[in-house]
């Protein structure tokens, strides 16, 4: 009997390690060259391995969760009698462009009827895989749910299943608002169905989360400024300007990248990376003439950070437009690896929900993160008297072992300044 080892690739990047999300086939099934096997997913990406091969799995090594050393097996395959072993024995290829985390790639929506019967061996859940689209961290809580997610009707991107589709079928179970336990039932509040509370470790963008956010918090000592922005006047222009053109209307987003942009521009020491080196304290500060803009935008994925790459070439037009791209981009999950990574500086931002006041962590290795607050009417006193004027607060963090707190309360002023004169922003 010939064997083959089907090997975690290098996915490029100094990637040296990925975590195991899923598998997409199990022992006694048959496979082809072009067979997918297993989820893995790096800091940035979650990517598909196929094998190389044709043969029937003989073991699989590892468990979800579990995190593998490139190169280390995945997959035993016993050869089929006329496909010897590829020479050299090269690990697997990647299936086409990394995408972003926990994202399934399926062409087939959920919605399909009369699905043809599976290859033999194939077992129920790894079928589901190949003909409905969710993100693993969808099927893992689907699985605990005890849900088929064939029966669940996809809203996502090309009728991908989310977390709201599992509430929605779950609120349905229970008998929906006017059911047992909902307003009308017993508790006077709705009820979902489901099983009892559950606990285990991390996975997934999750672990990935809290590893990056921890090893920040933990590493860098952050200063946080806060101040507040007259939005008055750029209020008006932003409303003149949505009145003048039939396209997407302007959000206040991209007037203060533009402000960002221009602040880096007068101070290129906050648009950096501190990396360590082998030795903690030897450190090296990178400071960049671009300005690859970070946009920490929220996806049925988690917190993802789309690039927008040379920031410092667009205007408030240009900015609205790749701002909104790079970022439906991350919540489609079709963001390319290039998309999500190489920011120099980041701004985080709620909207709406933005509060009064956040202490925005640091996205490593950059040394400057702008926060942005929501926009309310306030009184301000003006002119001997107090006058309702539009005002959001700016919540920034620095790294406060290369910035100082003058030079973190300058970069905001330079910000400020831009914002509350607008006119400033188009030099």
């Amino acid at each position: 009997m010939s064997t083959y080892p089907v090997r975690l690739p290098d996915v490029g990047e100094g990637v040296a390690e990925a975590e195991l999300i899923s598998w997409l086939v199990n022992v006694g099934d048959e496979v082809t060259a072009d067979t997918l096997l297993a989820e893995v997913m790096t800091d940035k990406a979650t990517v598909e391995v196929v094998s190389p091969v044709r043969g029937v799995v003989l073991e699989l090594r590892g468990s979800p969760g579990d995190v593998l050393s490139v190169g280390s097996e995945l997959v035993l395959v016993e050869l089929a009698g006329d496909a010897p072993a590829p020479p050299g024995a090269t690990p697997p290829e990647v299936v086409a462009e990394p995408t972003p985390p926990e994202v399934v790639t399926e062409p087939t929506p959920p919605e399909v009827v009369a699905e043809p019967t599976p290859p033999e061996g194939m077992a129920g859940p790894v079928a589901e895989r190949r003909r409905v689209l969710a993100a693993p961290a969808v099927r893992s809580r689907a699985d605990r749910l005890g849900l088929d997610l064939t029966t669940v009707r996809g809203t996502g991107p090309e009728g991908r299943v989310v977390h709201d589709d599992l509430d929605r079928l779950l609120v349905e179970r229970a008998g929906g608002p006017g059911g047992p336990g909902g307003p009308s039932g017993p508790s006077g509040r709705a009820a979902v169905a489901g099983p009892a509370p559950s606990s285990g470790p991390l996975r997934g963008v999750r672990r990935r989360i809290a590893q990056r956010t921890t090893a920040s918090w933990t590493e860098i000592p952050h200063i946080t400024y806060v101040d507040a922005v007259d939005a008055t006047e750029l209020e008006v222009l932003r409303a003149e300007l949505n009145e003048r053109t039939a396209d997407a209307r302007l959000t206040m987003l991209p007037f203060i990248a533009r402000a960002v942009v221009l602040a880096c521009l007068g101070q290129p020491g906050l648009n950096a990376h501190l990396v360590a080196g082998a030795d903690d304290d030897a450190l090296t500060l990178t400071v960049h003439d671009a300005v690859h803009l970070g946009i920490a935008t929220q996806t049925d994925d988690g917190l993802m950070v789309p690039v927008v790459r040379h920031a410092e070439h667009l205007d408030v037009a240009g900015l609205a437009r790749e701002i909104a791209r790079v970022s439906d981009a991350a919540r489609q999950g079709t963001a390319t690896r290039d998309e999500l990574t190489g920011s120099t500086i980041t701004i985080t931002s709620l909207g709406a929900l933005g509060g009064l006041v956040t202490t925005p962590i640091i996205n490593r290795p950059e040394v400057s993160i702008v926060g942005v607050n929501r926009l309310e009417i306030r009184p301000v006193w003006r002119d001997g008297t107090f006058q309702p004027r539009q005002v959001f607060n700016l919540s920034s963090s620095f790294d406060h072992r290369v910035v100082d707190g003058w030079d973190a309360a300058t970069f905001v002023q330079r910000i400020r300044r831009c914002l509350e004169i607008p006119a400033l922003l188009y030099p």
